[in-house]
Order: structure tokens, then sequence, then C-alpha cells
């Protein structure tokens, strides 16, 4: 096996370009950084398609669900009087008829309002909202 070296115009001409236009060292680097960057966008939007990110991260947490619960009323009862229940017996509520009834989010008191009928389903209809930052505080608690 004979060891042949290439002279300096034959190394030039495999370097060259193809149609032997000369290329700008610096528009070399550029196009490859738009190449790259031209990659790393096709990338991202594969991986958007497959999962679309949230336009700020106050999205991420609107989807979560919660346990909306509307409080009639509360009393203690001995375990006696409990075991004692059965079909058509009338528990008393503390709540006067008309009264604010609680909303709670999870167990935090988000808001009050009053029972009210439409369609023949009952429904709510707020008087009363507590302010965000009292609800943020309570959170504390």
């Amino acid at each position: 096996m004979t060891d042949q070296l290439l002279s300096q115009e034959e190394i030039d001409a495999l370097l060259s370009p193809m149609d032997k236009k000369e290329i700008d060292p610096q528009q070399e680097n550029a196009s490859a950084e738009e190449s790259t960057k031209q990659q790393s966008l096709n990338s991202s939007r594969a991986k958007d398609s497959d999962a679309s990110p949230p336009k700020n991260e106050m999205d991420v947490i609107l989807d979560i669900p919660l346990e909306i619960t509307v409080e009639l009323g509360r009393m203690q009862m001995v375990i006696n009087d409990l075991l004692k229940l059965g079909q058509g017996s009338v528990i008393d509520l503390p709540k006067i008829t008309g009264e604010t009834l609680n909303i709670l989010a999870n167990r935090k008191l988000i808001a009050r309002g009053e029972l009210i009928e439409v369609n023949e389903k009952y429904s709510l209809r707020l008087t009363e909202v507590i302010s965000p930052i009292k609800r943020i505080k309570k959170l504390n608690t």
C-alpha cells in the first residue's frame, strides 16, 4: 500500500464549493446558526402539537377541579340521636328560611348566596363574594 499525499491545489479543489463561488466565513457561520435555529424551532413546534404549553403561568391552575359545597346549616348531634334517625326523620337546622347560605370551594368560604328556583332546579344567587385577598389570607389558616 503506497501513501499518496495530496498537493495543496488538490486539497483546495476538494474543499471548494461545487459552483466555485467563494463563501464568506461569516456568512457560512450565520447560515449554520440559522439552520440550527430552524431545526430547534421545528422541534419545538412538533412538541407543541402534542401538548401546547400554557399561555402564562396562571393557565396551569385554571383547569384544576374544585369541590363546591353549599352549606344549608350545621349542627351537632350525639351518637344516640344519630342512631335513632330513620326514613322520615326531621333534622332541624339553625338557618332561617331566606337566610344566606355559605358557598365553599374545597371547604374554604368563597361567597354567600340565597337559594332560588330556576326551571324546577335549585340554584344560588350570589349576594356576597369574598374578595380574592381575603380568600388568599384564609388559605394560610
